[in-house]
This record gives C-alpha cells, structure tokens and sequence, in this order.
C-alpha cells in the first residue's frame, strides 16, 4: 500500500473543492451573490420573538399568531410569485419583490399593536417571498441543465452563509441600536441586492434569456399527479427536518443539559459541514452519473437514522454524529429534490411549479414547529423522535413509488 504524504493529500482535496464551484455561468454566481446580500441582511425573523414580547408587550400567545400570519403570507407570496414570473418574467419579479420588501421591513418598525402588526407580516412576508419562485426560474434558466444541481447548492451555500452571517450582526445591532436598527439594515439589504441585480444583469438581456429559456410544455403542475406527490413528501421530510430547528435544541437542553453555548457550536457543525462538503459531494454524485432517486431515498434514510441516534443512544458524543447524519442527508436530499422539480418544471409553465415547490417548503415550516412541540407537550420526547423517525420512513417508501410513477409515465409516448 503506497502511503500518499498529508500535504499531497490536502493538495487534491483543495483542487477537488475549488473543481466543484467551476463552469458554473456568470449568472448564477451573481444570484448567489445577491441571495448571500438579501440573506445577511435577514435579522429581523431570528429576533422576531424578543422583539414582539419585549419592546411591544405582546403575549406568547399573541406572538403565535403573529407567526402564522408570517406563515400564511410565505405561502401566499410564493403563489404570486410563480404566477407573476410566468407572466412577467422572473427578473421583473425578483427586482420588484427585493424593492418593496425592503420598504416594507423599514416600515414595519413603525406598526405598533397586534392585528395591524399581524397584517404587516403578511404583507412583508407576501411581498418577500414572491422573490423565491422567480430565483428558482432564474437558476433553472441560466445554469445548464447538467449543473442545476449544482448551482442550487450554490444558492444553498450562499443562504447558510448570509444566514450565518446575519444573527450575529443582528446580535450587534440590538446591543449598540436598538431593535429598530434591524429593520433598517434589512431593509437596505434587500434594497442594496435589488441595485446588485439592475446594475449587473440589466433588464433587456435578463427577459431575453427568460424568453430564450422558458417551457414549451403546457402541462399544469396542478394536474401533474408525480410533482404533486413529490410535494407531499417534500413536506414530509421537511417537517421532520425542521424539528433540528425547533424541538431538538430544547431536547439538547432538557435532556443532556446542553448551555446555549454548546447548542449553538453543535447546530453550527451543520453549517460548516455544507460549506466544506457540499458542493464537492453533488460533484461527485453528478459525475458518477448516480440515480437521483437512490440519492434521495438514501438521504431520507440518513435524517432517519439521526433521529433513531437520539431515543436509542443517551451519550452525548453521539449527538455530534447525530446532526453529522442529517447535515450529509440534507446536503444530498435538497438539491437532487429540486433537481426532480426543474425535470417537472420542463413540462409546463416554470413560474407555476416553482411556486408549488416552495409553498411545499411554506406548508412544512406551518406544520412542523407547532407538531413537533405539541407532539413533545402531550407525549415526551422518545414518542416524539418515533413519530418522526415513522414519517421518514413513510417518505422514503413513497419514493419507491415516486420512482415507479415517473418510470411507467416515460413508457407512456407523448408523456415523457
């Protein structure tokens, strides 16, 4: 056996890892780029809760209902925003959506009292969102087919990076402002990524390529029973996926006695892990031609087993190995999900499916916190990791049939 020297080592691992981010377009880093912009500045939502309780007085209960509100209009913003970028084209939309978010989060400091406060969330979030489907038309129109995965991992990585970035400034802001200084700095990012997107994409050549890009098919994604079912369990891995954001730090906490300190060094593992590992791993998987359909049904396993880790083995040390196997399965399940949704989007209007694929991800936020903790409230924690280890489960048989649907559907001529 011929021992390779450490630095040689490192060497190619350096090479693989910047190979990964190569051939991708212009276009798409720069909406990487303006993702990461808009994403850094989003330190209103971490910081919703304190806000609402202790600078507007607000009740627990109140402040629940505020956050449906935020829910109901994701949801909404989203439909509007596939339905607008099949009409106007993905650029208008995206410019228009970052403008007038950007507005409404500087106003929104300004509404005091619970039902205006619940009505200006919904506007803020319907306005915000609908930017989501006309980013996921713009990818599936600049990147070639063959690097989509990819660069839906860039916009990923982009995401955990401003994500990352935010809190930490919003942190700062509190301390040496006051609340109000989020609202002002997410504003003017939002802003900031809209000037981003004029200057550097201008308008003429942008509905070009909407143009040049856009389906010939006509099916209606409401009438296309495998994309829908794919949504379905979109929601279902997701609502199990975002209990690692809700219900497991408190497990962490009330369980193995975790401080807020160790939580957060433990969550971050997850983010450090995407940013090394991620856009090397669908490298990989795409160039070893892998079936997308065993990428996924494998990474449902892997989030599975994570919560299998955390009612079967007590130490803490194996809590560590518990979010490494989510944050593999979600780096795998994410991008090949959203692969499956552009090969569905090229069968009928783009705006339309994009928009359904992120109210799934709307629908599963609206399910998945308030679940996870009413499940833990009547049934403890053990019951609880069961239930969602059972709802993976069901999702990974599902896409057996998924398979099976797609398969029999590209039998059929004048399906495929």
């Amino acid at each position: 056996m011929v021992h390779r020297p450490v630095p040689h080592v490192l060497a190619r691992a350096v090479r693989y890892y910047v190979d990964s981010f190569r051939d991708l377009r212009r276009e798409v880093w720069l909406l990487a780029l303006i993702t990461f912009v808009n994403r850094a500045g989003s330190m209103v939502v971490p910081f919703l809760s304190l806000y609402l309780t202790k600078d507007m007085g607000l009740t627990l209960e109140q402040v629940g209902w505020i956050m449906s509100c935020f829910g109901a209009g994701s949801v909404v913003g989203s439909w509007l925003g596939g339905k607008l970028s099949d009409k106007l084209g993905f650029y208008d939309v995206m410019v228009g959506a970052l403008i007038a978010s950007g507005l409404a989060f500087i106003g929104l400091q300004f509404v005091r009292g619970f039902a205006p406060f619940c009505a200006g969330v919904f506007l803020l979030m319907v306005l915000a969102d609908a930017f989501r489907p006309g980013m996921y038309v713009a990818i599936r129109a600049y990147a070639r087919p063959a690097d989509r995965t990819r660069a839906v991992s860039l916009i990923r990585l982009a995401i955990n990076l401003g994500f990352g970035l935010g809190p930490a400034i919003g942190g700062l802001l509190i301390a040496t402002w006051s609340y109000a200084g989020l609202f002002w700095v997410d504003g003017l990012t939002s802003l900031a990524a809209a000037g981003i997107l004029w200057t550097a994409l201008p308008r003429r050549q942008a509905r070009t390529d909407d143009r040049g890009a856009r389906s010939t098919g006509t099916r209606s994604p409401y009438r296309d029973g495998p994309f829908l079912f794919m949504l379905v369990i979109l929601v279902f891995v997701g609502v199990a996926f975002l209990q690692y954001f809700s219900t497991v730090p408190i497990f962490y906490s009330e369980v193995h006695g975790l401080d807020e300190r160790a939580i957060g060094i433990l969550l971050g593992l997850n983010g450090l892990v995407i940013f090394l590992t991620e856009m090397p791993l669908i490298k990989y998987c795409g160039s070893r031609g892998l079936d997308p359909f065993r990428i996924l049904r494998f990474s449902v396993w892997l989030i599975a087993l994570s919560f299998v880790l955390l009612y079967i083995v007590p130490a803490v040390a194996f809590l560590w190995v518990g979010i490494l196997l989510m944050t593999v399965g979600e780096m795998l399940n994410f991008p090949f999900m959203n692969r499956l949704a552009y090969e569905r989007a090229d069968k009928g209007p783009p705006g339309a499916y994009m928009a359904l694929f992120t109210i799934g991800w709307s629908v599963a936020h609206l399910i998945g916190h308030t679940a996870g903790l009413d499940l833990i409230a009547h049934f403890g924690f053990t019951i609880t990791w069961y239930f969602f280890t059972g709802v993976l489960l069901l999702a990974v048989g599902m896409l057996y049939l998924l398979e099976r649907m797609v398969r029999k559907e590209s039998e059929v001529p004048g399906t495929a």
